[in-house]
């Protein structure tokens, strides 16, 4: 099969209920923009289907194996999260097929990241669900850790792949697709995604623009000096319609364009070939730096510090309340001193809560 036909049969294979990019775009715009990530209460339920095991992942995946399953998805989340909302609620229960293809191909195992239950890790290791998520940084909930049945002939226990956030339904098809078909074992998420990449919306249009972008040349180099600002780095497309709304809602809130002035920011086309000097100080083009990143969603944020290290990225869907706290995460240093984003929210609700009670 020549490299032509296996990315039509790609794209269509993926494509499943895309009756017209049109229709697609409305999908896409609803259910992003259906998500209020405002903190409430929600107490969220899983799927009855979800599988009932005692958190030994290893155990898990054998039994995953002896079923003629690819693997098991170890889902984080947690009772209040929005975008676990519209994972479970959406993606895991309104999108029968793929429910069904789900269900037919894995276990999903669910972990709260407060929970205080005992597991044993993949390596070997136990925690209780709340170290667990800490050990591996989940800064997001939903955050999907994919472990596929050949894992269990390796010995450091990693993932087969990552999924930190929310992703609505054709995205989250094709990367189960990606895993289920074997894709994973010879090319990336974002190229395998790229060739199967539908137009995001019925009329072609440019990149989005925003006044408080930095203008060229982009030169990011911080291994010589320091920047007196953090660095984030908008990484888009054209034809994105999540990258419209991101845009249109979140970008313009007064809260968030203040919180942006004390950043660099700057928007790059993730299939330019626009040059740049990254952090680390490496010339590349916009293109070649995104597949590095190995950037696959857009829009996909990146944060730098001062020093040009990479501290955390949003690689899924974002609404104006995360947003917000992770634009405050940074600028109030809060990686510095809590493990994983969430951790720092705990933090500071405990600290709100102390001062109400004096």
């Amino acid at each position: 099969m020549n490299k032509y036909i296996t990315s039509l049969f790609i794209s269509l294979s993926i494509r499943v209920l895309l009756i017209s990019p049109f229709l697609y775009a409305q999908n896409q715009s609803s259910i992003i923009s259906n998500i209020d990530d405002k903190p409430k209460a929600r107490d969220l339920q899983h799927p009855d289907w979800f599988s009932e095991t005692f958190l030994d992942l290893q155990e898990d995946l054998k039994e995953a194996k002896k079923a003629g399953k690819k693997g098991i998805i170890v889902y984080f989340g947690q009772t209040d999260c929005a975008y676990c909302q519209a994972l479970l609620e959406v993606n895991f229960t309104k999108e029968k097929d793929i429910v069904k293809y789900t269900q037919e191909h894995f276990n999903v195992i669910a972990i709260d990241i407060w929970g205080s239950r005992e597991g044993v890790d993949m390596d070997g290791k136990t925690y209780n669900e709340r170290e667990y998520g800490e050990h591996h940084n989940v800064h997001f909930t939903p955050t999907l850790f994919f472990y596929t049945v050949d894992a269990l002939e390796k010995v450091d226990g990693k993932e087969t792949l990552r999924l930190n956030g929310y992703y609505p339904p054709y995205e989250f098809r094709g990367t189960l697709k990606y895993i289920v078909d074997g894709y994973y074992k010879t090319e990336s998420l974002k190229d395998y995604m790229d060739r199967a990449d539908p137009a995001g919306k019925f009329e072609l249009g440019d990149i989005n623009e925003q006044d408080f972008f930095v203008k060229p040349p982009y030169i990011f180099d911080r291994s010589h000096f320091k920047s007196d600002k953090p660095l984030i780095v908008f990484f888009e497309k054209r034809d994105c319609h999540a990258c419209d709304i991101l845009h249109t809602d979140p970008l313009n809130d007064e809260k968030v364009r203040k919180k942006l002035q004390r950043f660099e920011v700057v928007q790059l086309d993730t299939q330019s070939d626009t040059p740049i000097v990254t952090p680390q100080g490496e010339k590349l083009t916009a293109k070649q730096w995104a597949k590095k990143l190995g950037i696959f969603y857009a829009p996909t944020l990146i944060f730098f510090d001062e020093e040009g290290k990479e501290i955390i990225r949003v690689d899924s869907v974002v609404r104006l309340y995360r947003l917000r706290g992770v634009l405050d995460f940074i600028t109030s240093k809060g990686y510095l001193t809590a493990p994983t984003y969430q951790r720092w929210r705990e933090i500071l609700q405990n600290k709100s809560l102390e001062k109400k009670l004096k």
